[in-house]
Parts: C-alpha cells; sequence; structure tokens
C-alpha cells in the first residue's frame, strides 16, 4: 500500500493538509470525499530514498534491539489499558523512540490505522520490525478485544527471551575472548617472531629440530602467500554467507549449531523453551492449536527445530494427539511429554506448557552455570598444546644454538 500527500477541503471550506494511505491516487480520493472533504491536490509520497539514506535505514534496522520492542510493547499495553486511542498513541511513541527503523514503522501503521486497516495487517507490513508472533497476538488482541493484554504478554515474552539471550552470551563471552587471543598471538609469533630466528639460525647452519623446521615452513608460506590466504578466506567467507541464505544451508547451519559440544544443548533447550513459551501464550490468546504451531515454528529462531514442528503439526491435523507427535519427532524429553500428557488429559495445554517452559528455563541456568567447567579444562588443553609447539620449535634450537656456540 502507497501514501499519498494531500491537500482538501472539509465541510467547513477549511484546508486540511496530511498523508493517507490508499492503493493508488483514486482510492485516496474516494477516502477523502467518504471523510466529507473535497481533494484539492494528491501527490505521492513514496519516493525512492537515495543510497545514503538507504544505508541510514539499513543502520537503523539492523541497530534495532530487543529492548525497543519490549519498551513500545509496555507503554502500548500502559496507553491502551489507559484507554488512550491507538492512533494518538502511535504517534505519540513515534516521536519518543530512540531507533529510526521502530519509529518509521509506528509512523506507517499510524496512517494505515487512519485509513482503516486493522492494527494486525498495518503490523504486518513490517516484518523487518515486527515478527510473525507478535502480529499474531496483537490481531488475536484486536479481535477479542484484548489488545492491552496481547502488549502485556509480548512485553512478558520478550522479557524472557532477553533473559535466556544474556546469560548464554555472558557465559560464551570468557572462551571466546581466550580464543581470539590466542589466535591472535599465534599469528603475532608466525609472522614476526619466528622469521627473526630464521635468520640467525641460517647464520649459525646449525641443523633445526623438526619443530622448527614446520613452524618455519608454516610461517614462510604465511608471508610469502599471504594475499592469497586473505582472498582464498575472503571468497571461503562469502561463498560460505551466499550458502547459508539459502534454505538447504540455514537448515544445515541451524542442525550443526546444535551439535556443539556443551554450547549445543544450551541453544537445544533455550529454542524448545521459546517454542513452549510462546505457544502457551499463543493457545492463550485463543489462537487454534494448528494455527499456532504454524506461528511458533517460524518465530524460534531455528528452521531445523522449526521442520520437526512442522511434523509434528502435519501429524495433529491428520488426528494424533500432541503427546503422541512431541514423542515421535525426538526433540522433548520423557519428563517433558509426561507434562504435555497431563496438560491434554486435563484440557489445560497452555498451563503445562508453561511448566514446561519453566522447566527448559531451570535446565539452562544449571547448564551455563557448569559451562566454565565444561570450556576451561578444553581450553587449558589447547593452550597447552600451543604453547607447546611454539616452546620446542623455538627454544630447542635455541639450545642447539648455544651448545654450537659453546
Amino acid at each position: 500500500m502507497s501514501s499519498y500527500q494531500y491537500k482538501a477541503r472539509d465541510h467547513s471550506g477549511a484546508l486540511v493538509e496530511g498523508i493517507i494511505a490508499a492503493e493508488d491516487k483514486m482510492l485516496a480520493a474516494r477516502r477523502l470525499i467518504s471523510q466529507e472533504m473535497i481533494p484539492i491536490t494528491i501527490e505521492d509520497n513514496n519516493s525512492s530514498p537515495d543510497v545514503m539514506e538507504q544505508l541510514n535505514q539499513w543502520q537503523d534496522l539492523n541497530s534495532l534491539a530487543i529492548d525497543d520492542l519490549i519498551i513500545f510493547s509496555r507503554q502500548m499495553y500502559s496507553l491502551t489499558k489507559a484507554g488512550v486511542p491507538i492512533i494518538r498513541s502511535l504517534q505519540s511513541l513515534m516521536q519518543s523512540t530512540r531507533n529510526k527503523a521502530l519509529a518509521r514503522a509506528l509512523k506507517d501503521v499510524s496512517i494505515a490505522l487512519e485509513a482503516g486497516q486493522p492494527l494486525g495487517v498495518a503490523l504486518k507490513e513490517h516484518p523487518q520490525v515486527f515478527s510473525n508472533l507478535f502480529v499474531s497476538i496483537i490481531s488475536v488482541g484486536e479481535e477479542t478485544g484484548g489488545l492491552d493484554l496481547g502488549f502485556l504478554q509480548i512485553s512478558q515474552y520478550l522479557t524472557r527471551e532477553k533473559e535466556t539471550e544474556s546469560s548464554i552470551k555472558s557465559a560464551l563471552r570468557y572462551p571466546t575472548m581466550v580464543l581470539i587471543a590466542i589466535s591472535v598471538a599465534m599469528a603475532v609469533v608466525n609472522i614476526y617472531v619466528i622469521p627473526s630466528f630464521k635468520s640467525v639460525f641460517d647464520k649459525v647452519g646449525s641443523e633445526l629440530p623438526w619443530q622448527t623446521q614446520m613452524l618455519m615452513t608454516i610461517s614462510d608460506f604465511t608471508v610469502n602467500y599471504w594475499p592469497h590466504i586473505l582472498g582464498g578466506l575472503l571468497i571461503t567467507g562469502i561463498s560460505l554467507s551466499q550458502f547459508i541464505k539459502t534454505p538447504t544451508g540455514h537448515m544445515l547451519k541451524d542442525r550443526l549449531i546444535l551439535k556443539i559440544p556443551a554450547v549445543g544443548s544450551i541453544i537445544h533447550r533455550a529454542t524448545m523453551e521459546r517454542f513452549s513459551r510462546s505457544f502457551a501464550m499463543i493457545l492463550s490468546s485463543g489462537v487454534p492449536i494448528i494455527q499456532g504451531i504454524t506461528i511458533v515454528s517460524k518465530a524460534i529462531g531455528n528452521i531445523y527445530i522449526g521442520s520437526k514442528l512442522d511434523t509434528m503439526r502435519i501429524g495433529i491435523e491428520k488426528g494424533d494427539s500432541i503427546s503422541r507427535m512431541a514423542m515421535s519427532i525426538g526433540l522433548f524429553p520423557p519428563l517433558v511429554i509426561q507434562m504435555i500428557m497431563v496438560g491434554e488429559e486435563t484440557g489445560n495445554i497452555s498451563d503445562m506448557l508453561l511448566e514446561v517452559a519453566d522447566f527448559y528455563q531451570i535446565e539452562i541456568e544449571a547448564e551455563l552455570k557448569n559451562l566454565a567447567s565444561v570450556i576451561e579444562p578444553f581450553l587449558i588443553v589447547v593452550i597447552g598444546i600451543m604453547v607447546l609447539i611454539l616452546a620446542l620449535g623455538i627454544f630447542l634450537p635455541m639450545w642447539n644454538l648455544s651448545s654450537a656456540m659453546t
């Protein structure tokens, strides 16, 4: 849908200016006439941005954080609960939000609402800002008259997502920094230190140990062919990024992530916790089970697990129970399946899914606490091997050199 800037006369003859959303100028004129206004000029407001503006929009969109959506959802909950009209609330938040991408989206949404579109439909026009889960919850709240509760559910869900994401990042920060530091140290030694030793060893003419010869061979190759190495890494990185964008590559990446030692199980549990909590929220909002699984499978952030959930949805459509299909896809442990079975028997699936989400959350917290104790021995072994190679490659010929000089 396009937006048009118009000038018109109202029923009293006063000049009115504004922006209206419509499919074309003819429909824009009809909408103005239906609002008892006589259009004077209607001009296209959708000017194509230049390259610099597109770059700024891309930066604004990438800087959109989960905190921005949490604050927006909480403010919309407070405003709608207080009875403030939606358009006025959006226009107020549009001026106060710190993210320009969110502000532009809210502006378009308010224009669409003025044109008569439902809020859920208007939000769906901005999938890069508002996820399918976000739009579905708001649409259900809008239809049932519980829009304020919809925004409250979204804010609570996003807050929990932020806590889980922050916990995982904080647990992985130390191992990541250690690996980066080791890689930088190895690069410096390989490029600058070893060539200096090589000139000394060449003058003496002593026989070098095989460890030192291996290090010097690697160093010579790195120094002489660094443009080729850099080009190869660049081509490999671009090829991998393009492959990951394909459905097959994305599926393979998400599947391999779950197999990373120590970290993969945490990501798997975090994804299942996200599924359980969002699915419970969807069901409690009144969305049917089949539609709810379809929405949640696309919003959990892992295509491989999403495909398994699609298999679960197909089985439920054919008449199988949720617990039986949950058992068949192999994603849930037996305890969780028992909890789902209890929810089916009592007719309280959403409440039991919240229990499942809490169960996964406890497991995630326990694994995050033990992550450092699991990774530290691995890091110590890796650092020890690297130090041993450097020590044997550098200090052995120095001892031989001192013996020869003696």
